[in-house]
Order: C-alpha cells, then sequence, then structure tokens
C-alpha cells in the first residue's frame, strides 16, 4: 500500500488543503462505504479504470455512474461510494471555501453533487486523467496537479466577509450567524449570499457540518469514548440532540459509527 499527500506551495495552500495519493493491491473486504460530510469540496481522480459509482441512499442496487475524473461538491449528507475505486486514486481535498476560485460558478451550485470533471473543466479533465496516469512517479503526479491548479486560479483571496467568518468558525463552530453579520457590517441576506457562494453551503449549515466533524474526529480511532462527554465538549444541548444531528449527516447513530469506524474517519464501511 502507498498513501502519500502534499501541502502544495503558496499561493495554491491558501486554497488546497492537500494532494493525495492512494494505491493498494488487495482488495477490500467491503464493496461500498459512506462517504460523510466534511464541509469541503473535493476532485477525485480514478487511476485504475475511467468510471465513478455512486449509489442510491435508499436502494444501494442503484447506481450512478461518472468519468473517472470528478468533483464531489460539499456534502450535507453521506454519500455511498464503491470501494474497489479505491484501490488506485487521487485527488485534491480542497479547504473550507477553497475551491471557488477554480470554478466559474457559486459553490452553492455543486450542493450534495457528484459530476465529472469535464462537465465543469472541458476536455482537459480528462487529459489531466491520462497524463497523470502517464506521470512515472508519486511526485510527478503531484507536480502535475499543482500545475493545473496554479493555471486554473481566478482569484487570490475570499471576500474580505468570508475570510473573516471562516476563521471565527474555525475557532468556534457554534458561532450565531446574527453575531457574525454584526461583526462584519453586511445585511444578512448579502452575507448569507456571499458565504454560500464561496464555500457552497449557508453559515448555519456549514457550522453544523463543522461541528459535526469535530464529533467524528473525537470519536474516530481506537479508543474508548464516552459519547455524552463528546457531545457536551462539541457544544450540543442535550444527548437527543447530538443523536439527531448525528444521523442527519451519517445516516447511522453515533453508537453505530463506533463499532464500525475505521482509520479513515469519514469512510464507514456498508454492509451488504
Amino acid at each position: 500500500m502507498i498513501a502519500r499527500h502534499r501541502v502544495p506551495k503558496t499561493p495554491l495552500s491558501n486554497f488546497v488543503n492537500m494532494l493525495w495519493y492512494y494505491d493498494e493491491d488487495y482488495p477490500r473486504v467491503h464493496a461500498k462505504e459512506r462517504i460523510l460530510p466534511g464541509g469541503t469540496v473535493e476532485i477525485v481522480i480514478n487511476l485504475k479504470e475511467d468510471i465513478g459509482r455512486f449509489y442510491d441512499k435508499g436502494d444501494t442496487s442503484k447506481c450512478f455512474t461518472h468519468r473517472g475524473t470528478l468533483i464531489a461538491g460539499v456534502l450535507t449528507e453521506y454519500a455511498v461510494i464503491d470501494t474497489e475505486e479505491q484501490m488506485s486514486v487521487m485527488g485534491i481535498n480542497f479547504k473550507p471555501g477553497g475551491a471557488f476560485p477554480f470554478f466559474n460558478l457559486p459553490l452553492s451550485e455543486l450542493q450534495d453533487l457528484h459530476l465529472s470533471l469535464d462537465e465543469l473543466w472541458g476536455s482537459s479533465a480528462n487529459t489531466l486523467r491520462e497524463r497523470l496516469i502517464e506521470a512515472p512517479t508519486v511526485d510527478a503526479k503531484f507536480d502535475l496537479l499543482e500545475a493545473v491548479l496554479t493555471g486554473r486560479m481566478t482569484a487570490f483571496d475570499h471576500h474580505p466577509a468570508v475570510q473573516f467568518a471562516l476563521a471565527e468558525m474555525g475557532r468556534r463552530h457554534s458561532q450565531s450567524v446574527a453575531n457574525l453579520v454584526d461583526k462584519i457590517g453586511l445585511s444578512s441576506r448579502r452575507f448569507i449570499q456571499l458565504f454560500s457562494q464561496q464555500v457552497g453551503l449557508t453559515p448555519k449549515l456549514f457550522c453544523r457540518v463543522l461541528r459535526f466533524q469535530q464529533v467524528v474526529k473525537g470519536i474516530g480511532g481506537t479508543g474508548d469514548v464516552e459519547l455524552a462527554d463528546v457531545a457536551l465538549n462539541c457544544g450540543y444541548f442535550d444527548q437527543a440532540h447530538f443523536i439527531h444531528d448525528f444521523k442527519a449527516f451519517s445516516g447511522i447513530s453515533p453508537t453505530e459509527y463506533l463499532s464500525k469506524r475505521t482509520i479513515h474517519l469519514n469512510h464507514v464501511p456498508l454492509e451488504d
């Protein structure tokens, strides 16, 4: 197994959390996985075959296919993917709000969507995949991704209101939108519009996803966990609120997540 990542150089590092590469030469024990909402946009490139498969959450026998280079918008609920496609794959994990300089549309239009990247980048997306396959080393693949992203940048900073809000939310996930608006000085409507366009979710929903991710990190891993303590530490006002929110994003209870967790915190094996 090869698992590598790279933090790109500036100015890309202002928008991209990391470039990643994963190659595994043995089959997984489960065929499908839940992907949990993480608050970010992701580009995923299947280097093994030119296809991406997603499944209907209500009936996982129904499959939807895309090209092997795809973009995943910011999720507000889990998605079901084909585990076999994770055998040889690489991608771009954007920071929250980090994808907007690379796409000529409001990121809110991508919410909960998985699209073939050529729908947004044209044939160059498919050419990118072919060049990545031909690149002789992992570092050469990372170099190519950095070069392509650098060439596609159309902005070098967020709107000041969005930048301020992201910093505040990063420090405290239970931020009140009204409090942020008071500090920023824009109307609530204008602030929500700007934030949704550049981040992909409304400020309130984005804060909920951040808090959900705080929970996932708190109960992930292999150690013993007290769910009541995690709920309290993450700002839920009672256990029912905590469980309801967790199920809304993941489709399962915190207890079920604990029974299925792996080292990949946002990937949950799905029983056939």
